[in-house]
C-alpha cells in the first residue's frame, strides 16, 4: 500500500539571521534552548509566533525550520555594518530560518509579517528570500465514529 499524500502550494520564506557564536556552539552541541536565549534569533522567532500566516500548517502553527550556518561578507566603503569592518571579510554565525506561508494567505498579513521580520533584523541589508514551492503533506485518515 502506498502512502497517501497531497500537494500544498506555499511560499517559502528563508531568513538568514546572525546569531552569537555561543548560540551556534550550543546549537551544534544539541542545546536547542540556546535559540531562545539569542537576542536576535529570539526576536525573529517571536515575530513568527505572533504573525498568523507565518508557519501556518493548519493544525500546527508557527512552524519554522532552523539550520545553523555561516555567512561571509565584506562591507563596502559606504556600508555601516552591524558586524565587521569596511573592506574586511567578516564571518557571521548564522541561523537559517525557513518559514512556509500558505499561498492563499492575505497579502496584507504576509506583508505585515515580513515587515516585522525586517524591522527585527539587525543587518543593514537583511538576506531574505521569498519563493513559491509545494509541500507534500500526509493525508490524515478519516476518524471513525
Amino acid at each position: 500500500m502506498s502512502a497517501a499524500y497531497c500537494v500544498r502550494a506555499v511560499k517559502a520564506l528563508r531568513v538568514f539571521c546572525p546569531i552569537e557564536a555561543y548560540t551556534l556552539r550550543a546549537m551544534l552541541s544539541g542545546d536547542a534552548s540556546a535559540m531562545e536565549r539569542d537576542p536576535t534569533l529570539s526576536r525573529l522567532l517571536n515575530v513568527v509566533r505572533s504573525a498568523s500566516p507565518l508557519g501556518d500548517f493548519g493544525i500546527y502553527k508557527s512552524v519554522v525550520e532552523i539550520a545553523p550556518g555561516w555567512e561571509l561578507f565584506s562591507p563596502a566603503d559606504d556600508a555601516e555594518p552591524t558586524l565587521g569592518e569596511v573592506g574586511s571579510t567578516t564571518r557571521s554565525p548564522t541561523a537559517i530560518l525557513i518559514i512556509y506561508v500558505p499561498i492563499d494567505a492575505s497579502r496584507q498579513a504576509v506583508d505585515n509579517a515580513i515587515g516585522a521580520l525586517l524591522a527585527a533584523h539587525p543587518w543593514e541589508i537583511p538576506v531574505v528570500e521569498l519563493s513559491e514551492t509545494s509541500l507534500l503533506t500526509r493525508v490524515r485518515a478519516a476518524t471513525q465514529s
